[in-house]
């Protein structure tokens, strides 16, 4: 898992989030329903979508594929019309571009399991924002290049992160994440059990209500 989370997060920076950046001045994501995609952008419009088979691309009216199997991230770039010369970076946990002549390490499966993580993340995202519409600011609910996570901020006190990572370098396993910008932690201490805030394993997630459950008790008690 760790190959295919890692290469797929080198293409979503460096093609579809590049791609996007060069021609709207933005670069953040969203979860599609059996996969990842840019919105809409530029004056066609196009969009740029991974399924576990395929990078597609549609420009206008017109829609072109590219397998995923045996291509590089320099081939995919090129289908996609990302130029990967040229200077890009969302953020400082920006992964590199690697050797972008060697075919990415992505199985199918696997791509699947992490995009429909993604997808509950922010279908679960979604909905507890919207049981908060007007109370308080929020940020749009979307996966970043950068963190690799489906995320969102709201204005609590002092901001809470709320998100679903795929695995990184606190965690290997997939996790939710309600993370307070500032120092308080109210509550029972069992809560809070990461470093910056509380986390929830996939492991014990089986549903969105489970998601939502952990979530809504973090909220509550910030509130």
């Amino acid at each position: 898992m760790k190959s295919t989370r890692g290469d797929l997060h080198r293409l979503c920076a460096h093609v579809l989030g590049r791609r996007r950046f060069a021609v709207s001045g933005h670069f953040g994501l969203r979860a599609v329903p059996g996969g990842l995609a840019t919105p809409a952008f530029g004056p066609e419009p196009e969009t740029l979508r991974i399924t576990s088979a395929c990078l597609i691309r549609d420009v206008g009216t017109e829609a072109r594929g590219l397998a995923l199997a045996g291509a590089t991230l320099a081939e995919l770039a090129d289908f996609a019309g990302a130029d990967l010369d040229a200077e890009f970076s969302p953020g400082t946990d920006t992964p590199a571009l690697g050797r972008i002549e060697e075919p990415l390490q992505m199985d199918a499966t696997e791509l699947d399991e992490l995009f429909s993580w993604f997808d509950l993340g922010s279908r679960v995202l979604d909905e507890v924002t919207a049981e908060r519409l007007g109370s308080c600011r929020q940020s749009t609910v979307q996966l970043w290049p950068e963190h690799f996570d489906v995320g969102t901020t709201l204005d609590l006190g002092d901001g809470v992160n709320l998100g679903f990572s795929p695995g990184d370098a606190f965690s290997e396993d997939p996790y939710i994440y309600v993370g307070p910008v500032g120092a308080v932690r109210p509550g029972d201490d069992g809560y809070w059990n990461a470093p910056f805030g509380a986390v929830l394993p996939r492991s014990r997630v089986h549903d969105a209500a489970d998601g939502l459950s952990f979530i809504r008790t973090g909220l509550e008690r910030l509130s």
